[in-house]
Formats: structure tokens, C-alpha cells, sequence
């Protein structure tokens, strides 16, 4: 009979050959390399959902320097809508823009903040700030999947999940 470790009650380190050490540390490193990869393409896609949410957010936000106003909706198109443009502020100087078509129905005053140089209009409010994090929303949940089938963290995938799911039903409930 081998002998034992006094800890473990396993066998002896030194008795097992040497191609079967080899294999389980490689076995080990192949393990360690799948969750370094799911690691890094959960932060890809949450990182991808905060770059992609962030283009229409910063104008929904932050409201310094902003050309600020309210948008009648006219006209709705395949995916935008257009309408005339009243300015907060006196001195306005485009009088037509469009927004993207969200829950929008025709003759509706919705508040908007232009990007400049542009007659794209970003909607405000708490339904224009939610409704710009929805990507954001979307990676979410698509990284809770990853994290939870192969990183194995399945109280963090859960979080992750629902904290996804509740931007998106927020924004769906605001607009």
C-alpha cells in the first residue's frame, strides 16, 4: 500500500508518474485560460454596451452647453421622427430636427437636447436617460449569460441579469 499524506489522506505526490502530473497541471492551465477568455469577453461586451450607450447618453445628461428645447412630433419615417423645434433659450437656430422613434406619436411635445452641429435631437428627462442606457441594458444580460456559464459566478450572473432586465423595463415603462 502507498503511503499517505498525513493531511489529505491522499496518495503520496511523488509516486504518480510523471506524465500524469504534467497532464493535470495542463488540465489546470486550461481552466485557468477559459475563464481569463470569458472574463474578457464579458468586460468586452460590457465595455461595447457603455461605449455604444454613452454616445446618447452624454447629450440626454448633461445638459451645459446644450442647445435645449422642445420637439412637436409631425412626421414619423421608417426609424426617426421629425418635427418643428421651439429653443428654451431665445436665439435658436434650427428650426426643423428628428429623434429616433421611441414610443413617439404624431403632434406629441417631447423635451429634446440637439447635438451640435446636427439636426439629430436626443430626447431628455428620466425617459431619454433610460432610454439611452438600453444597450447598456443589453450587454447586461448578455454578459450575465457568459459570467454564469463560463466563469461559473452564478449569484454575480444573477445580479448582472436583473439589473439588465430592470434598466430595460424602466425605459420601456418611461417612454
Amino acid at each position: 500500500m502507498p503511503p499517505r499524506s498525513r493531511r489529505t489522506g491522499s496518495v503520496n505526490r511523488s509516486k504518480r508518474s510523471r506524465t500524469r502530473r504534467f497532464g493535470e497541471s495542463a488540465f489546470g492551465m486550461l481552466i485557468v485560460a477559459r475563464t481569463a477568455v470569458m472574463a474578457l469577453l464579458a468586460l468586452l461586451l460590457l465595455v461595447a454596451g457603455v461605449w455604444t450607450s454613452w454616445g446618447t447618453a452624454r447629450y440626454a445628461m448633461l445638459a451645459k452647453g446644450r442647445e435645449r428645447g422642445t420637439m412637436t412630433v409631425a412626421a414619423c419615417a421608417a426609424d426617426r421622427c421629425t418635427g418643428p423645434f421651439v429653443p428654451v433659450e431665445a436665439g435658436g437656430r434650427r428650426r426643423q430636427v428628428s429623434i429616433a422613434q421611441a414610443a413617439v406619436k404624431k403632434g406629441e411635445r417631447v423635451a429634446v437636447a440637439l447635438r451640435p452641429d446636427s439636426t439629430r435631437a436626443v430626447r431628455t428627462g428620466a425617459g431619454g436617460v433610460l432610454h439611452a442606457w438600453v444597450p447598456f441594458g443589453g450587454s447586461l444580460l448578455l454578459a450575465s449569460l457568459v459570467v454564469a456559464g463560463g466563469i461559473r459566478l452564478r449569484r454575480t450572473a444573477w445580479l448582472m441579469g436583473l439589473l439588465g432586465a430592470a434598466l430595460l423595463v424602466a425605459a420601456f415603462a418611461t417612454m
